[in-house]
């Protein structure tokens, strides 16, 4: 299997549709701390579902317009990173993340979040790499704050999670801001 190490003991590694009854399973258990921030925490409820969740994003990366990954800790699946939107014409790319709240603490992340901007600046020359999440999320704001990213404003009631519309902190890195350690170039 490929993977990139995050820390001891854990993971970044793709999450493939083969892998659907797994991330269904850990879908299932985690379903409540989710549910808040992601839409798909309560629409994939079964093995089917995650399997063409998962084959959306095999598509996505075969057409290079998305990708989805696996954090792995011991070998369990304990969260995951995407690119929700991966434009390589415009050059902008989303990041997205989710993590298991025992997982949770342990920089998991963040590391992952810093492989994925590497990869889109260094390997695929992305220009700027943006950050979503709900105003209400605080995590998910310290990460993008860890990572060095400039809050640029709120996208009111954009972004629909259990028929409620949530406003949208935006984040965003500039390829020439990034120095690989998530903090903003000098």
């Amino acid at each position: 299997m490929l993977s990139s190490p995050l820390a001891p003991g854990a993971d970044l590694c793709p999450l493939e549709p083969w892998q659907a009854e797994e991330f269904a399973a850990c879908l299932a258990a985690h379903r409540e701390h989710l549910a808040p921030w992601l839409p798909w925490a309560t629409t994939i409820t079964d093995a089917e579902k995650a399997r063409a969740y998962l084959q959306r994003y095999a598509d996505a990366q075969r057409a290079d317009t998305g990708r989805f990954f696996a954090i792995r800790l011991d070998g369990a699946l304990v969260g995951g990173t995407l690119f929700r939107v991966f434009d390589t014409h415009s050059g902008v790319c989303e990041l997205g993340v989710w993590l298991s709240p025992d997982a949770q603490g342990r920089g998991l992340v963040t590391a992952a979040a810093r492989k994925m901007i590497d990869w889109a600046f260094g390997a695929r020359g992305m220009s700027r790499v943006e950050w979503r999440a709900s105003v209400d999320n605080h995590r998910s704001a310290a990460v993008a704050e860890r990572l060095g990213m400039t809050h640029e404003g709120v996208l009111r009631r954009s972004f629909v999670v259990n028929g409620v519309r949530q406003d949208m902190a935006v984040w965003s890195l500039l390829a020439d801001e990034w120095d690989g350690r998530g903090e903003k170039a000098a």
